[in-house]
C-alpha cells in the first residue's frame, strides 16, 4: 500500500479507539480505562520482544535508559490528561488541542518568523472550538487538552533522541511499561472499585486499536514517504477525530467547532509544507526507529495514545 494510505489508516483505527474508549469512562473512569488500555498494551509488547528486550537494556548506557524512563512517564501523562479532557470536551476539540503541542514545536524548528503565522491560525482555530466567551465553556477540559499538548511536545522531542538509541520495538515496549507504572496509582482505584470482566475485556480489545496497528501502520509508512507529506497527512489527525467522534459516539460539532478544526488543519498542513523549504528528506531507513518527524501522532498516539491517547 502507498505511504499516505498507511498513515491515514492508522489515524483512523487511532480514534476508532479514541471514541471508544469514552464509552467506557461512566464504568472505571478517563484514568481507569487509559491504565488499562496502556497496561494491555505494554504486557503484549514485552510478550513480543522479551528475548532480545532484556539483552538489549543490559547494553544500554544508563543515560539512555534514564532517557527512555522518561519518555514513558510523559506518554502516560500525555495519555491521562487527554483521557481526562475528553472526558469534558467534544473528541475532536481534545484533538485539536493536543495537536498545538507538536504543531508548535514543528513551528520552532522553521526558524522564520512568518511561520508563526500557521500557530496563530491553529489559536484562533482553538478558540473557535472552545468558544470561551460562552458561558457553558468547560475549562477543566480545555486545561486538560492544552496540557495534553504540552506533553505531546516533549513526547516529539524524547523520540527523536530514544529512537537513535534503541530499536522501535525496545523502545516502545520499555516506555509503555513505565507509562503502565506511572499511570497505575491514578487509574487502578478506578477499576478496583468499579471494574467488571466485560469492561476489562473491552479495554483489551481497545489496545489492539490503540496503539499496536496504528505504531505498526505508521512505522511501516515512514519507510515509503517523506517528512513533508506525513507532516501533511499528519495535519489531518484533529478532522479524523472529528468525524469518528461523530460516526462513532454521536457527538455532532457546531458549524462553529467545524469551522474551528478546519483552521487547525490547515495549520498544520501549512507548517509541514513550510518545513520543505527549511528541512531536507530524510532517506527511508531499513528498519523502523521511534523517531517521529514533528509533527507526529502521538502512538500513540502514541503512537502511545498520546492517544495512547488520542
Amino acid at each position: 500500500m502507498p505511504g499516505a494510505v498507511l498513515i491515514l489508516a492508522a489515524m483512523t483505527v487511532l480514534h476508532t479507539g479514541s471514541a471508544l474508549t469514552t464509552e467506557l469512562f461512566d464504568d472505571v473512569g478517563p484514568a481507569g480505562t487509559t491504565w488499562l488500555r496502556v497496561g494491555f498494551a505494554a504486557v503484549l509488547l514485552l510478550a513480543f520482544t522479551g528475548r532480545s528486550l532484556w539483552p538489549a537494556l543490559r547494553a544500554a548506557p544508563r543515560r539512555d535508559l534514564v532517557a527512555v524512563v522518561l519518555l514513558g512517564t510523559v506518554s502516560g501523562a500525555m495519555m491521562l490528561l487527554f483521557s481526562e479532557a475528553a472526558d469534558r470536551i467534544p473528541l475532536g476539540t481534545a484533538t485539536a488541542l493536543e495537536f498545538l503541542g507538536p504543531l508548535a514545536v514543528a513551528v520552532a524548528s522553521l526558524r522564520r518568523r512568518r511561520e508563526l503565522a500557521w500557530l496563530l491560525l491553529a489559536a484562533a482555530g482553538v478558540l473557535c472550538l472552545t468558544s470561551p466567551w460562552q458561558d457553558g465553556a468547560d475549562l477543566a477540559g480545555v486545561l486538560f487538552g492544552v496540557a495534553s499538548g504540552a506533553c505531546w511536545a516533549l513526547y516529539v522531542i524524547g523520540t527523536q533522541h530514544v529512537g537513535s538509541r534503541f530499536s522501535a520495538a525496545h523502545g516502545l515496549a520499555v516506555s509503555l511499561t513505565v507509562a503502565a507504572v506511572f499511570t497505575a496509582p491514578f487509574g487502578a482505584p478506578g477499576v478496583v472499585s468499579g471494574g467488571t470482566w466485560q469492561v476489562v475485556l473491552a479495554v483489551a480489545g481497545i489496545a489492539v486499536l490503540m496503539p499496536l496497528v496504528p505504531f505498526l501502520l505508521e512505522m511501516k509508512a515512514l519507510q515509503r514517504v517523506g517528512r513533508t507529506a506525513y507532516g501533511t497527512l499528519a495535519g489531518m489527525e484533529p478532522a479524523v477525530s472529528l468525524l469518528a467522534a461523530l460516526v462513532l459516539v454521536s457527538q455532532v460539532p457546531t458549524a462553529l467547532q467545524a469551522v474551528g478544526t478546519a483552521l487547525v488543519v490547515v495549520a498544520g498542513v501549512g507548517a509541514a509544507r513550510a518545513e520543505r523549504d527549511v528541512l531536507p528528506v530524510p532517506p527511508a531507513r531499513p528498519e523502523p526507529s521511534l523517531e517521529v518527524p514533528p509533527p507526529a501522532l502521538p502512538i500513540a498516539s502514541a503512537v502511545t495514545d498520546r492517544r495512547t491517547a488520542p
